[in-house]
């Protein structure tokens, strides 16, 4: 299972459990990244692992890309 926070292209995702299932809240953590507005309810899944991935597949469409090939 994946840390209740992950950092990835510059976000701080957070996961959290809501009724049975997981989401996942994604914030920036450099003044030069956009604000994601999406609800976290978008990332709804069964496991953290699968909200983990629908988050950080919401910051790949939001940066205009597939992810970078050497994050830190």
């Amino acid at each position: 299972m994946p840390s209740e926070k992950s950092r990835y292209r510059g976000y701080e995702i957070q996961l959290r459990q809501e009724w049975s299932n997981w989401c996942a809240n994604v914030h920036p953590t450099r003044s030069d990244l956009p604000l994601l507005t999406q609800s976290p309810l978008l990332t709804l899944s069964l496991s953290p692992e699968e909200a983990l991935s629908a988050a950080k597949r919401n910051i790949d469409t939001a940066l205009g890309g597939g992810a970078e090939r050497n994050v830190a």
